[in-house]
């Protein structure tokens, strides 16, 4: 697929000369073909009230909660399976053709947290450090909460930069990863009381509530967490996967985002 410059440059072109396939296998519709649909699992109620995890009954918390500087936390999708392979390729690969979609999910997981008419936040996002974002040519964080603040029609501001180049976190546990993000990012300019803080996967949530915490340090109140995709341990609940409303050529749940 040609680069997310050229796209960008060129978008309606080049979408007649080629066309998207399926974010999942590469093949079949746009953005996901009848074989990866079964593979999605969309994340809904009943769950945790803080963190969004599916459950058989609704909690006010759990054990798979992030740490405590985050307020809350919703995610739209499982990190597993075709979700898992168009994150990877969003992050290394610029498949900036995965950002409308995984954008529409995450604005429906939004609006199942906090409802139609809730109160615009300011949004900001999990920087990446310099060389990163130089090899990559972009910031996969920034562009979703970018869409996101479009689509909502909410504010969006740079509020933290990251000044330690922390080693890939993959293979690390939540303790170890929480240590490594220890000091990693500074706030860059005075936050408002409540700021939604987007990124693409949650897994420990240590990256997540170091940033919460250098906003909290810098005068916010309350740190909302907003993700394209949760990695979990141990099963979901089998509603998640092929829910009503996941229909041939849609990736969000029935329900429309308020704009």
């Amino acid at each position: 697929m040609p680069g997310p410059t050229l796209r960008g440059m060129f978008g309606g072109l080049l979408d007649a000369l080629f066309p998207c396939h399926c974010l999942g296998c590469g093949g079949g519709e746009w953005p996901y073909c009848a074989r990866c649909r079964l593979e999605v699992a969309v994340l809904g109620p009943p769950w945790c009230r803080r963190c969004g995890r599916p459950l058989e009954f609704s909690v006010e918390a759990c054990r798979d909660c992030p740490p405590e500087a985050l307020s809350w936390a919703r995610a739209a999708y499982l990190y597993e399976g075709p979700v898992r392979k168009t994150l990877i390729r969003l992050k290394f690969g610029g498949l900036r053709s995965a950002v409308d979609v995984l954008s529409l999910a995450m604005m429906a997981a939004l609006r199942k947290e906090r409802g139609g008419d809730a109160e615009p936040m300011v949004i900001t996002w999990v920087p990446l450090g310099r060389r990163r974002r130089r090899a990559r040519g972009y910031d996969q964080a920034e562009v979703l909460a970018r869409q996101v603040a479009a689509g909502l029609r909410w504010p969006i501001r740079s509020l933290l930069e990251r000044v330690v180049e922390t080693p890939p976190q993959a293979r690390r546990t939540g303790a170890e990863r929480a240590r490594a993000q220890r000091g990693a990012f500074r706030s860059t300019a005075r936050p408002p009381t409540m700021v939604l803080l987007v990124d693409d996967v949650l897994t420990s949530g240590a990256t997540a509530a170091e940033c919460a915490r250098t906003l909290r340090a810098a005068g916010a109140r309350h740190v909302g967490l907003l993700t394209a995709a949760r990695s979990l341990g141990g099963d979901v609940p089998a509603r998640c996967y092929n829910p009503p409303g996941l229909q041939p050529g849609s990736v969000v749940a029935r329900e429309n985002v308020s704009r």
